[in-house]
C-alpha cells in the first residue's frame, strides 16, 4: 500500500492540479494507494476536496498580509507558522507517508518542510513560469521539481527539473466537441466568427467593463458572435446591463457548463492567464489574447502570458488597456485567418496531454528509489 500526501491550496490553480494527480494515482494503483490532502484552514480546499471524495487535514497557516488595513493580522503569523509546522509533522508521522507532493499555496510549505526533515522524499509541482519564494526554498531538498515552462533552472536546481506540464481535470484536446453542436448549443451559426470572453468562476471586473464599453459602440448588433462569461460575482450587474442594451450575437452567462462546447465554438479566446487556463488553451489549441491579472503575486500571470507571446503562441493586452482595446483586438484577430492559423499552430506545440501521468511517473520513480 502506497501512502501519499498531496498538499496545496488557496486557489483552484493549486487545488485542481493536485486533484488531477490524485485521480491519475487512483487510475494507476486502484485500492493499492491511500491518499491524504493537506490544506489551509478556512481556504476553499477544505470544502472542494472532501466534495470530490478525498480526505483532507487543515493547518492554521496563513500568508503575509500586504494591505495596510490587514497588517495587524501579521502579528499572529509566527504563531500560526509554528503551530502549522508542529501539526504538519504530526500529520506526516501519523499517516506514515511514503512521499509528499506539494502543489503550492499556504499549506504545502510546512508539510514539505516537515517531510524533508523526517527523511521522506518530496516532489514539487510548480504551475507558473515564475516560481514563488516558498517553492524555490523547498526545491533545495526536493527530489524532483515538475514544471510547465522551460528556463526554470533560474529558479530550481537544473538536475531535479522535469517537464510535466500542468495536470488538469477533465479531458481537453484540439479535437474536442463537435463544432456544429457547439454553435447550436449557443444559438450561433457558422457565418460569423466566435469570440470567447472568460474571466473565471467569480468573474473579472476588467473583462466585464471591456464588454460593456464595446457593446455601447455597437448599435444593437455585434460584428462577431460572443460567448461572454461574466462570473458569479458580476452576474446580476451584467445581466441588467445587457437587458438595458440588447445586442444581437451575444450569449451571456455567469458560468459555462460546457467548456468543451465553448472551446469548440470559439475562433478566438480572450482570457486571464492563470497557469491552468494557459495549459487548457494549449491543449485545445485556440488562438488567444491574454489579459493578465495585475493582482497576483509576483505578477506571474503576465510572465505566464509572455512565455507564450515570445514563442508566437498567443497575444497580450495589458489590463490597463483592455477596456479600450481588448474586444477591438479580438475582433481584428477573428477576421484574420493567417494570424489565427499561426497562433493555433504555435500554441498547439506547447500542449502536454498527459501531465498528471507524468507527475505520477515521477512519484513512482522516487518511491522505487526510496524503497531500495
Amino acid at each position: 500500500m502506497k501512502r501519499i500526501i498531496l498538499s496545496g491550496g488557496g486557489t483552484g490553480g493549486h487545488i485542481y492540479p493536485a486533484v488531477a494527480v490524485a485521480e491519475a494515482l487512483k487510475r494507476k494503483y486502484g485500492e493499492d494507494v491511500e491518499l491524504l490532502f493537506v490544506g489551509a484552514e478556512g481556504k476553499m480546499e477544505m470544502e472542494k476536496v472532501p466534495a470530490l471524495g478525498y480526505n483532507i487535514k487543515g493547518l492554521p497557516v496563513a500568508g503575509l498580509q500586504r494591505k495596510l488595513s490587514d497588517l495587524p493580522r501579521n502579528l499572529a503569523l509566527p504563531y500560526k507558522v509554528a503551530a502549522s509546522l508542529c501539526r504538519a509533522k504530526r500529520i506526516v508521522r501519523d499517516f506514515k507517508a511514503d512521499i509528499v507532493v506539494g502543489f503550492g499555496g499556504y499549506a504545502s510549505a510546512p508539510v514539505l518542510w516537515a517531510a524533508q526533515r523526517m527523511g521522506i522524499p518530496t516532489i514539487i509541482q510548480e504551475q507558473n513560469s515564475y516560481a514563488g519564494l516558498t517553492n524555490k526554498l523547498l526545491s533545495k531538498r526536493a527530489k524532483r521539481v515538475c514544471v510547465s515552462y522551460d528556463k526554470m533552472e533560474r529558479f530550481f536546481p537544473a538536475d531535479r527539473i522535469v517537464m510535466t506540464g500542468n495536470p488538469l481535470r477533465g479531458r481537453f484536446s484540439a479535437d474536442g466537441a463537435n463544432r456544429d453542436e457547439a454553435l447550436a448549443y449557443y444559438g450561433f451559426d457558422a457565418s460569423k466568427p466566435v469570440v470567447l470572453v472568460v474571466g473565471g468562476s467569480l468573474g473579472t471586473r476588467t473583462l466585464n467593463e471591456m464588454m460593456k464599453a464595446w457593446i455601447l459602440t455597437l448599435g444593437g448588433e455585434a460584428p462577431v458572435q460572443v460567448i461572454w462569461q461574466t462570473g458569479k460575482f458580476y452576474e446580476r450587474e451584467m445581466k441588467e446591463f445587457l437587458a438595458a442594451h440588447p445586442t444581437k450575437n451575444i450569449w451571456q452567462g455567469a458560468f459555462i457548463d460546457r467548456m468543451d462546447y465553448a472551446y469548440a465554438a470559439a475562433d478566438v479566446v480572450l482570457s486571464r492567464s492563470g497557469a491552468c487556463t494557459v495549459s487548457e488553451l494549449c491543449l485545445v489549441a485556440k488562438p488567444t489574447i491574454f489579459v493578465p491579472s495585475p493582482n497576483v503575486a509576483e505578477d506571474h500571470q503576465t510572465k505566464n502570458a509572455m512565455a507564450l507571446v515570445e514563442k508566437g503562441a498567443a497575444e497580450i493586452v495589458r489590463d490597463s488597456e483592455a477596456v479600450e482595446r481588448g474586444m477591438r483586438e479580438a475582433v481584428a484577430l477573428a477576421m484574420d485567418k493567417e494570424r489565427l492559423e499561426h497562433l493555433a499552430t504555435n500554441i498547439a506545440k506547447l500542449a502536454i496531454a498527459d501531465s498528471a501521468e507524468r507527475v505520477v511517473a515521477e512519484i513512482e520513480r522516487e518511491l522505487a528509489k526510496h524503497n531500495r
